[in-house]
């Protein structure tokens, strides 16, 4: 429940930098921004991560058509799956692996 209520803040967030125009948002500021939550959720408690991860795809259906792939590309796009690898150097070359097949 917990994991949910802040992936909910984290999408809210994402969605705000990844769609207010750019005369609205300096670019650089977003990407500057954006950064910054990236670090943070990669030095989270594991555990937590974890849950936060499979919390995106859930809350994803609540948004509409556009917001919804972007909430449920957050993991994919802050490399969470990895972070959550990182000490598993097999693990980590399947999601190599896939993320060369999707780009």
């Amino acid at each position: 429940m917990i994991a949910q209520q802040v992936a909910h803040i984290i999408a809210e967030y994402v969605l705000f930098v990844e769609l207010t125009p750019e005369d609205d948002l300096d670019p650089h500021t977003g990407e500057k921004m954006m950064g910054m939550l990236g670090w943070q959720l990669e030095n989270m408690d594991k555990g937590f991560l974890r849950q936060l991860v499979d919390a995106f795809p859930v809350i994803a259906e609540g948004y509409g058509e556009e917001a919804r792939q972007l909430v449920r590309d957050i993991p994919y796009g802050f490399y969470l799956e990895e972070a959550l690898a990182a000490d598993d150097p097999v693990r980590l070359a399947e999601l190599d692996a896939l993320r060369e097949a999707r780009d």
